[in-house]
């Protein structure tokens, strides 16, 4: 008898996630990205990597400190999309995150907004 079982199941995908995204979302992604960065100012890209529980994302990151967080297939997806988008693009991991972006969460939970 197994008392700790772990699903090996895994979404459409077969990897980390869960299911693999449609087009629709795709698009819906792309189209909110590109919305973020048109009406921001001084969007950079932080990548994040692929973890045993995550896949790969992305997070834009404005002057602002305000951010949005999407999945990618992977590090090279996530720099073509920054060549596209026009913005810079870090590696997560050796740059870190910037510290506008924790100020800004802070002043969203404070503000109940968050």
């Amino acid at each position: 008898m197994r008392w700790f079982r772990r699903s090996r199941r895994r979404g459409a995908g077969g990897g980390p996630g869960g299911d693999a995204p449609t087009k629709a979302d795709v698009e819906a992604a792309m189209a909110h990205l590109r919305q973020f960065v048109s009406t921001r100012v001084g969007v950079e890209m932080y990548v994040e990597p692929r973890t045993s529980v995550t896949p790969t994302t992305i997070v834009l990151i404005a002057t602002s400190g305000e951010w949005t967080r999407r999945r990618v297939s992977g590090p090279d997806a996530a720099r073509d999309l920054a060549r596209e988008l026009g913005v810079p693009a870090y590696d997560v991991q050796q740059t870190g995150y910037p510290s506008r972006m924790r100020e800004w969460t802070s002043k969203q939970r404070r503000e109940g907004l968050a």
